[in-house]
Formats: C-alpha cells, sequence, structure tokens
C-alpha cells in the first residue's frame, strides 16, 4: 500500500478519501484554496497546504500548484477525486513523470474516453449499442444541420469533449438545432477549449442507468451493480440508487457484460463508470451507450452499502498493485440503497444559495444512514465551487423499507444560512412514479 496520498479536491469527496486513508494508515495531505481554510477537510488531512485563491483554475484546477505542493510534502499517490483535475490525462501523465503514483486508469484511456465521440465509437466496436449519431465531430452549423437530417429528431446537441451534463442542449426540429449548435459549440470553446460537437438521437422517456466498473492490478474488470440516476435537474444528478427499479432482469444482465467488455478492450484499471440510456417499458427495454466517466462518481456511495465494500480502499489497493480486499468476481449485492445530494440550492428552481452555514444537523443514530458532508456549523459555502454540500444515504434490505428510512433521515436532516434542497426531497419521495419505480429523467420537469 501507499504510504502517503495527496488529494487533489475538496468539500465531502475529500474528508470521504481521507477517511479511508487514514483507515489503511496512508499519511494524507490535504491542498486547499485560501478561503476553504476553514473546512473539515483540511483540519482532518494529516498535512495541508494552501495553494491558491478561491478560483479554480489559481488552486484546484492549477496543476503546478498541486504537484509541488505533492512534492513539497512527500507524496508517494495522488487521488483526484472527482471533479476539477480527476480526467485530466495531461494532469494524469505529470503525476506519474514526477515518480508518484496516479490513483486513477491510464492516461491514454482518459482521453480516448473523454472525447465523447472517441468513446462512443470505442465502445461500438466493442459491441456496446450506441444511439444514432455522428461519428465525427461537428464543426459548423450548416454541417450540424445536414448531419441531422441523417440522425433524425430530436436531438441531444453535445460538447463532444464536455462531461458531467455540461454543455448539452435538445433540439426537436432544425431552429432549435440551429440555437443550441451556437450556444453549446461556444460553451464548448470556452470550458473545454473544444469546439466540437457530438448529435445524437434524444430519448426523450429515458432512464439514465450506470454500471460501475473496477479495472483491477491483475487486468480483471469487474462490474459491481449498476445505478439509477434518473432524477436530475439541468441533466445534473440529485438522486441515485441501486439496484434501479423496473429493470428488465435479462437488460441488466446484458447492460453488466456490455461495461465490462468495454473496459476490458480499452485495458481499464481502476474505478470508473460506464452510463447508459435506457428506453422503453419493461419486456421491452433497451439500452444504448451515454458516455465514460474515468474517475470516482460522486454516487459511489449506493455501490458501497449494497456490495459491502470501500470503493476507494479498492482503488487504492489498485493504484499500489495489490489485489482487491475481497473476491471481487463473485461478489452478491444485498439490499437497496439510495443517495440523495444535498445542496446549497433552492428547492423550487434550483438556483444557487451560497452563504454562511449557521446550523448543521446530520441524522444520527439511524440504522442503514450515512452522510458523507463537506460542512458544518460555522463554515461557509461560497458560489466559488460546486453547490453539493453532503449526500444522504440510505440503506435497507428493500426499496421499500430503505425509502421509509429516507423519510425518517430526511426528517432529522437540518441546514440553515444557505439555501439547500432537502424540502424537494421530502416531496419526491411523495411522488407516485419514483414511489413505484417507474420514473425517468423527464421526473423532474413534470414536478415543476
Amino acid at each position: 500500500m501507499i504510504e502517503s496520498l495527496l488529494v487533489a479536491n475538496r468539500g465531502e469527496i475529500a474528508r470521504r478519501i481521507i477517511r479511508t486513508a487514514r483507515r489503511l494508515g496512508v499519511r494524507t495531505i490535504a491542498v486547499h484554496s485560501d478561503i476553504d481554510a476553514g473546512l473539515p477537510f483540511v483540519t482532518e488531512a494529516d498535512e495541508a497546504v494552501e495553494i491558491g485563491p478561491a478560483a479554480p483554475a489559481e488552486s484546484y484546477r492549477n496543476a503546478e500548484r498541486v504537484l509541488a505542493a505533492a512534492v513539497r510534502t512527500g507524496a508517494a499517490a495522488i487521488h483526484p477525486g472527482y471533479g476539477f483535475l480527476s480526467e485530466n490525462a495531461a494532469f494524469a501523465r505529470r503525476v506519474r513523470e514526477a515518480g508518484l503514483v496516479w490513483v486513477g486508469p491510464d492516461p491514454d484511456v482518459i482521453d480516448l474516453m473523454g472525447d465523447k465521440i472517441n468513446a462512443r465509437n470505442a465502445v461500438a466496436a466493442t459491441g456496446m449499442p450506441v444511439a444514432p449519431g455522428t461519428l465525427d465531430p461537428v464543426t459548423d452549423e450548416a454541417a450540424a444541420v445536414e448531419a441531422a437530417d441523417t440522425v433524425g429528431y430530436p436531438l441531444m446537441v453535445k460538447a463532444s469533449a464536455g462531461g458531467g451534463g455540461m454543455g448539452m442542449g435538445i433540439a426537436h426540429d432544425e431552429a432549435e438545432l440551429r440555437k443550441q449548435y451556437g450556444g453549446v459549440s461556444g460553451f464548448a470553446a470556452r470550458m473545454f477549449g473544444d469546439p466540437g460537437i457530438l448529435l445524437e438521437r434524444y430519448y426523450p422517456a429515458a432512464r439514465h442507468i450506470e454500471v460501475q466498473i473496477l479495472g483491477l492490478a491483475d487486468g480483471t474488470v469487474v462490474a459491481l451493480g449498476e445505478r439509477n440516476c434518473s432524477v436530475q435537474r439541468r441533466n445534473q444528478k440529485l438522486v441515485e440508487e441501486s439496484p434501479s427499479p423496473d429493470l428488465d432482469p435479462g437488460l441488466r444482465a446484458r447492460m453488466l457484460t456490455a461495461a465490462v467488455e468495454a473496459g476490458k478492450a480499452v485495458g481499464y484499471r481502476n474505478a470508473g463508470t460506464v452510463e447508459c440510456l435506457v428506453h422503453g417499458e419493461q419486456g421491452a427495454q433497451d439500452f444504448v451507450f451515454l458516455e465514460m466517466n474515468t474517475r470516482l462518481q460522486v454516487e459511489h456511495p449506493v455501490t458501497e452499502a449494497v456490495y459491502g465494500i470501500d470503493l476507494v480502499e479498492e482503488q487504492l489497493r489498485v493504484a499500489s498493485g495489490l489485489p482487491p480486499s475481497t473476491d471481487l468476481t463473485g461478489l452478491q449485492p444485498h439490499g437497496h440503497a439510495v443517495e440523495f445530494r444535498v445542496n446549497a440550492e433552492d428547492p423550487i428552481r434550483f438556483l444557487p444559495g451560497p452563504g454562511a452555514v449557521t446550523r448543521w444537523e446530520e441524522p444520527v443514530g439511524l440504522p442503514g444512514v450515512r452522510v458523507d458532508s463537506g460542512y458544518a456549523e460555522g463554515t461557509k459555502v461560497t458560489p466559488a465551487y460546486d453547490s453539493l454540500m453532503a449526500k444522504l444515504i440510505v440503506h435497507a434490505d428493500t426499496r421499500e423499507e430503505a425509502l421509509t428510512r429516507a423519510r425518517e433521515a430526511l426528517a432529522a436532516f437540518a441546514v440553515s444560512g444557505p439555501k439547500n434542497n432537502l424540502p424537494f426531497f421530502t416531496e419526491l419521495l411523495d411522488e407516485p412514479t419514483f414511489t413505484d419505480g417507474t420514473y425517468t429523467t423527464s421526473i423532474v420537469a413534470k414536478m415543476r
């Protein structure tokens, strides 16, 4: 096992990685911006280094400063968490060139899967279904209109180099396509340095289902079940659960097999997620590949709950060249888990509402309840970063019991100061399509 680890992230995911590293006896180093100095992850690490001001480009996304902190503190490895530098292949290469261990997949795989079109073409070669779409990036509006006639409406207009639900729009006709093309292409150029666009068939009544894979040190790739991530606002996930309700068992088996084959085809190592869209009703369901995230997902705790494992530990073991903590090839899930992302945003329009935390009371003493939080009373949620404050995870023997447990846990979770979306989750648990498990990605729009 590596002896020391720099966590190149912040908030709840930094705390979560530090917690596992401490349990394994690994020395931890936190890097932080100046305004994050008072957050729990900074004080919980064995050592902390301030690397710059609030702007991510000057701190958490600044590869030079992160690497300098790693070298100065004698870190043996870097764990990027999610977001920021986690899917930056150039940074991963520099970590390795500096003689440090990169806790993630090979940089070439990050490059391949970081481009939606290349990723789509790579998995299609393994036999995984893909939605009708363009095989090459579309780089001008006229070409987009021409390609749309072949692909067919409605369309998803996606930034080829984007990820995490960023840089996307929907077009039902040529007029909408022209409008969306300019907006998405401009956003892609600003955010990702690449204006290339992917046009892909849009499935309005679909489920967003993802498969957790883990590439082991010996080359084995295993699938650790799937997660339903269909509760979304602006293509950003709010609630995830595992196993996915209302999913045909035969289709589930095919999805898991296809995800493993895709991982094997690219020589995948460490944790990753193959995201898919499932369309159709029970008995006539099918799926198409959406994208692959070459990192740990925000929603990884639901997989941990149903499989009884620690994915961060498995990541560190793979990066250290060690076998997994248990035989993962035959590991079976138990029960049902649901995760709620507690964000600093209003529960109606989901607009950011940062502020000083004057009250922070997590549910305690409830069986099967876990909270991964990045804040505490007396800290401050700033507009400089994502609005995620904490994740509430519940686990029980059945989905019905898990939802009952979730109601109790949500009622016991109190946050004052920043706006928060806890009331939305209470409302969601009374929504019939959510409680019966038949909901799709349109559920939030229908509720609002």
